[in-house]
């Protein structure tokens, strides 16, 4: 796709405008029932749909398939990532009623360093056609190490703060209780973190860490930066809702990192494929018709065996 500034800058300014009334209407700290987290979990998916509708009118159905595999693939990818945060809550304790607030900020930390790393991946790709088969590679291992992660059932595990927050920690302190939602507070005559703002890094850096396959694999499905963007930013901004929604099922989800290492080992050799046919030697490739049905097939079968696995359980 050919996409002008002017088109870069209207989308990321309706992007905004889209944050800033969900902050509005978050903006009071209270507890999230599953009716209002569906409602607004419905608002992100259609907003997405509409957003793939309207690549579909302007740029035809390529583009749009594009779209939709990618935020699909990014979907599901962020789902498995609950499972983390769930961890993140637990581990500093977030009381109920501070939560939605803590993985708004988070989320919108995480968009705006993937945006830095889609940045990075375009102008890679563009450089060195040979980055394919790292990506590929990448994903590959990726997928084999969800599977050993599944195996030893690792979402079972403790969430550890990386050094990068440890860090921070040391360095300007940390209250010992929540203040509300205030991120800086005065205690002994210092300025100190709250336990609020601690978490919001812990989500917002977590997820960068996770855009560490999920930008090589959306870019297997598309090179056009703009679609990678777009894809990645609605899958983002209907994450908290989403956390809230399906909280109480993620654990009922036994098969999904399975499900999710068939996709990435998948769009990893796609990625193989395309460097080799990229290099002149001829291969088979994967179009986004077949990936687009593949990745919805994977996503719909491991749900329907995680949810009878766990019945039967």
């Amino acid at each position: 796709m050919n996409v002008s500034t002017a088109v870069w800058l209207l989308t990321v300014a309706i992007l905004c405008v889209l944050v800033a009334a969900d902050f509005f209407i978050g903006r009071k700290p209270h507890d999230v029932s599953v009716r209002e987290a569906g409602a607004w979990t419905v608002v992100w998916v259609v907003l997405a749909c509409l957003f793939g509708l309207v690549l579909y009118l302007r740029a035809g159905g390529g583009a749009a398939g594009e779209f939709f595999a990618g935020y699909i693939t990014e979907k599901s990818l962020s789902v498995d990532n609950l499972f983390v945060f769930v961890l993140i809550m637990a581990k500093f304790a977030v009381p109920s009623q501070y939560q939605q607030r803590v993985l708004m900020v988070g989320v919108l930390v995480a968009l705006v360093l993937r945006a830095g790393f889609i940045a990075a991946g375009a102008a890679i790709i563009s450089t060195f056609s040979w980055v394919f088969y790292l990506f590929g590679a990448f994903l590959i291992w990726t997928a084999w190490k969800l599977v050993q992660d599944a195996r030893r059932q690792g979402h079972d595990e403790e969430f550890e703060e990386n050094k990068l927050l440890k860090a921070v920690e040391r360095r300007f302190g940390v209250a010992d209780r929540y203040h509300g939602t205030k991120l800086w507070i005065e205690q002994d005559g210092k300025r100190v973190m709250t336990p609020m703002l601690v978490v919001m890094l812990a989500i917002g850096t977590t997820d960068v860490l996770f855009a560490l396959d999920s930008i090589p694999a959306i870019y297997g499905l598309t090179q056009d930066p703009y679609i990678v963007f777009t894809a990645n930013a609605f899958a983002l901004m209907g994450l908290r809702q989403l956390y809230f929604l399906i909280g109480g099922l993620l654990k009922r989800l036994v098969h999904l990192s399975y499900g999710l290492s068939i996709i990435l080992g998948f769009i990893g050799v796609k990625l193989v494929l395309h460097a080799l046919h990229e290099s002149g030697v001829h291969v088979p490739q994967i179009g986004i018709p077949f990936s687009l049905g593949f990745i919805v097939l994977v996503l719909l079968i491991t749900t329907l065996t995680s949810l009878y696995a766990s019945r039967k359980a």
